[in-house]
């Protein structure tokens, strides 16, 4: 057994690289590297210095999904259910944190792994990267990462994958809209330090308020939706980092931000 951690934290110019460091199980997702990472992701929640979250994999493979020898060693339900339980909790973390979130994806992302890169906000992938939710293949739907999947793509992509469980490439994972962009491997870090890094110069303010406001808005009717989105754009413009960044633009200058 490794002494090493299960998840290591780099920060680096307001951006938080989080590794899942079970390379020899290609990440797969125990329940010590999920309570790892939601306790990491609370303490960023509140964590100024922080602007942006990148979550990876060690190794060859982004993550494989939940570990199965674990799962088989549970002695009841109840074990499972306290899995699952973890697995939400941290996906819903992921998506209500205040920060972007950034998937970086290299090798396989499968079944919650999967569940992990639809449920970031961003996501960018090596060619090398493949996509699936296998469990039909050993009798168990990919229920939970079922959630994530078709709130990423369109519902008839996500069922040909739930149903089939076949693994596609990084380019199709592109096209259905579960990733951003797809690069050679070899330029995976570059790109995803640049994105994060692009991100990392706005207002933190403005990036909490405008994350939040469009996963409330997703389940609205369209004029719900309007009067929402009126309602948080008027309360965005009283702002003082809304007032500097209109000013900054008038003036032709960089804005100065102090997250107000």
């Amino acid at each position: 057994m490794s002494d090493s951690p299960v998840l290591l934290r780099r920060d680096q110019d307001g951006v938080a690289w989080l590794t899942m460091n079970r390379p020899g199980s290609r990440n797969a997702l125990s329940m010590e590297l999920m309570t790892a990472m939601d306790k990491e992701l609370a303490a960023i929640e509140t964590d100024a210095s922080v602007r942006v979250v990148v979550i990876a994999g060690a190794g060859s493979a982004f993550c494989s999904g939940h570990d199965l020898r674990e799962v088989r060693s549970f002695p009841d339900r109840e074990g499972v259910q306290a899995l699952l339980a973890l697995c939400s909790r941290l996906m819903q973390r992921i998506v209500n944190l205040p920060k972007p979130v950034i998937a970086r994806v290299q090798g396989v992302a499968s079944a919650a792994g999967l569940q992990l890169v639809a449920s970031c906000d961003l996501a960018v992938a090596a060619l090398s990267a493949r996509f699936s939710t296998p469990g039909v293949n050993i009798g168990l739907f990919c229920s939970t990462p079922m959630v994530a999947l078709s709130r990423a793509v369109h519902r008839k992509a996500a069922m040909e994958m739930l149903l089939t469980g076949d693994s596609i490439p990084a380019i199709r994972a592109r096209d259905m809209g579960l990733v951003n962009s797809v690069v050679p491997g070899s330029s995976l870090d570059q790109v995803v330090r640049s994105l994060a890094s692009r991100i990392a110069g706005k207002s933190q303010l403005t990036l909490a308020i405008g994350k939040q406001a469009f996963q409330r808005q997703l389940d609205m009717d369209l004029p719900a939706a309007y009067d929402f989105a009126s309602q948080v754009m008027s309360y965005n413009m009283q702002a003082r980092d809304a007032v500097e960044g209109i000013d900054a633009f008038l003036e032709k200058r960089n804005p100065s931000w102090t997250g107000t």
